[in-house]
């Protein structure tokens, strides 16, 4: 069977499939049996396989995780026209194996001109990773090696020079197609997810819920115009802690789908917003600012601390329209109680910056 076949079907994952895909890296191995062992949908379909071989299978896995269109057509429809899964494909085939920070190991992508998408990646159960959570005893110092970690990959991409040439494919603004989400039909778009937060939970939240979504409704194209300012980098664009693992102390990313050319503080405001418990992101967001410019600094890299203060209460709105609008669509992103959790902390983190206040005298 041709490698270049891209399943859209669970069904779609044959033996033969499998054994045409992974003899680029075992040229003698023939996949006899694929077992599922778990599947599910969210924003992508997820399977997870047991292989057995035939041959000489080398360094190859007995489980692997897939990532396919989603099971529920019209999430599919959704993901077909936003183009993230196929994006999220292109990342782990052409650019993760050269980031510094830790992915899961590809051992298969593809995409397809119709928009259909396949990964064949890492078990990290299989391992032996861990997945962070809010509330871990130790969130603190897996904050600082979030943080860490994100300079790395932030330092590795400032200001690169292939956003113009092999990496012009790199999304600038994630999350709206693969053109990059620059027309208002985007924008209005955003704008919409916004509007649904809104009228779900605006009565039962703080008066800042209400002032920031508003805001960021009613001026949606201006504020992904704000949040495009400053030095670009590769930022993972979605590092809330059900995007993160752990392998021996130090994090890793998954869940690329968001990734862009963007501002890196977006990522670090992204982090600590939504997945840091507030009475620890207040004791410690400060400090890991410090060390994020302190990673980027070993590396060559110059943030001001003013800068990056105010990109930061900024970027705090981007993650706050992130989980507001995950927690909109209930159950169909992410579990709903998660969703929840992540925009209640980024309510008060908005609160806490004066971030409103930051975005109308920018706006203004």
């Amino acid at each position: 069977m041709p490698t270049h076949v891209v399943p859209v079907e669970t069904e779609d994952l044959t033996p033969p499939w499998f054994t045409a895909v992974l003899r680029r890296h075992a040229p003698d191995v023939e996949v006899k049996d694929a077992e599922i062992v778990d599947a599910h949908s969210g924003t992508t379909g997820r399977v997870k396989f047991r292989l057995r071989y035939a041959g000489d299978a080398g360094d190859l896995p007995e489980t692997v995780f897939c990532k396919i269109a989603p099971f529920d057509p019209r999430q599919r429809q959704f993901l077909q026209r936003v183009g993230i899964g196929a994006m999220e494909a292109r990342f782990y085939a052409d650019v993760a194996p050269a980031v510094p920070v830790r992915v899961p190991r590809v051992w298969h992508a593809d995409t397809a001109d119709d928009g259909a998408f396949v990964m064949v990646l890492e078990d990290l159960d299989a391992s032996g990773c861990v997945y962070p959570r809010p509330a871990d005893p130790d969130v603190d110092g897996r904050a600082a090696s979030t943080v860490e970690e994100l300079g790395h990959l932030h330092a590795g991409h400032w200001e690169d020079p292939r956003f113009g040439g092999e990496l012009d494919w790199v999304p600038e603004r994630a999350g709206f197609g693969a053109s990059g989400g620059k027309d208002p039909g985007a924008a209005a778009a955003a704008g919409q997810f916004v509007r649904f937060a809104l009228e779900r939970f605006a009565d039962e939240m703080p008066t800042s819920f209400e002032a920031v979504g508003t805001l960021y409704a009613d001026r949606a194209g201006d504020v992904l115009d704000l949040w495009d300012e400053g030095e670009r980098t590769l930022i993972h664009g979605d590092p809330h802690s059900a995007n993160l693992f752990t392998d021996n102390g130090r994090t890793g990313f998954f869940d690329w789908a968001m990734f862009s050319r963007s501002p890196g503080m977006r990522d670090v405001a992204y982090y600590l917003c939504n997945s840091v418990p507030t009475d620890v992101r207040r004791e410690i967001e400060g400090d890991l600012i410090g060390r994020y410019l302190d990673t980027l600094a070993g590396h060559g890299v110059t943030l001001a601390a003013s800068v990056a203060e105010r990109q930061y209460r900024l970027f705090a709105v981007f993650s706050w329209v992130s989980a507001a609008s995950t927690a909109a669509m209930g159950d169909r992103w992410q579990p709903a109680r998660r969703a929840l959790a992540a925009m209640e902390r980024t309510t008060t983190a908005v609160e806490d910056l004066d971030s409103v206040g930051l975005l109308e005298e920018m706006l203004s």
